[in-house]
């Protein structure tokens, strides 16, 4: 009976240990995953702020002036 009883101490502790190594990991992946999103939102802001810098020439008066000479088909 004696065997029995340190049997199931043994499978309680690992048990525990098991389940505090899954917390770490838990804990770990966690902290990774925060890294993670703080990092790409970073990203995301400063490229955000380079296309709000980047301001196109419009293309508008470019057809315009191509299209000033031609006649429209079918008029």
């Amino acid at each position: 009976m004696a065997a029995q009883a340190n049997r199931s101490i043994m499978k309680d502790d690992r048990q525990g240990n098991g389940r505090a190594a899954g917390q770490a990991a838990k804990n770990n992946r966690q902290d990774r995953l925060k890294l993670a999103l703080r990092e790409n939102l970073k990203r995301r802001k400063s490229q955000a702020r380079e296309r709000a810098d980047f301001t196109p020439a419009s293309s508008a008066s470019d057809d315009v002036a191509r299209d000033a000479g031609k006649e429209l088909p079918g008029k």
